[in-house]
């Protein structure tokens, strides 16, 4: 009797030390252009630069700017279109949630709705 064939081993496994190593330089990078002054001011005068129009709001948007900063990332680490695709996206929501991690100002956890009952007045009126 003849043993049921294995599946294919996949083509390419990505190995964890190069992901983590992009995933923190997404994110390093992107927090560099964002937020911060850089040395010697360099990164406030590329954001004055960049004025008002697309490149100025790209380099506003955290979100926006770790999609571009992966981008190359993505095509560097990745084997296959599929994959590339895939990293595209996954380096950018890590960078995302790294930043919301180490974000000095926490975000809300209560959902929108809830937020506009904290305006209420507490105290009844006396009649």
């Amino acid at each position: 009797m003849r043993e049921p064939a294995l599946p294919a081993p996949l083509p390419s496994t990505m190995k964890f030390y190069p992901l983590i190593l992009g995933v923190l330089a997404v994110w390093r990078i992107t927090h560099l252009l964002q937020a911060e002054d850089g040395p010697w001011d360099l990164i406030v005068r590329l954001r004055r630069w960049a004025g008002n129009g697309f490149r100025g709001n790209l380099l506003d948007c955290f979100y926006c700017l770790s999609l571009w900063i992966a981008a190359p990332f993505a095509v560097w680490l990745g084997t296959g279109t599929a994959e590339k695709f895939l990293l595209w996206t996954a380096l950018s929501g890590a960078a995302i949630l790294l930043e919301r991690i180490t974000a000095a100002t926490p975000q809300s956890t209560e959902p929108y709705w809830k937020e506009e009952d904290r305006d209420v007045l507490l105290r009844k009126e006396e009649k």
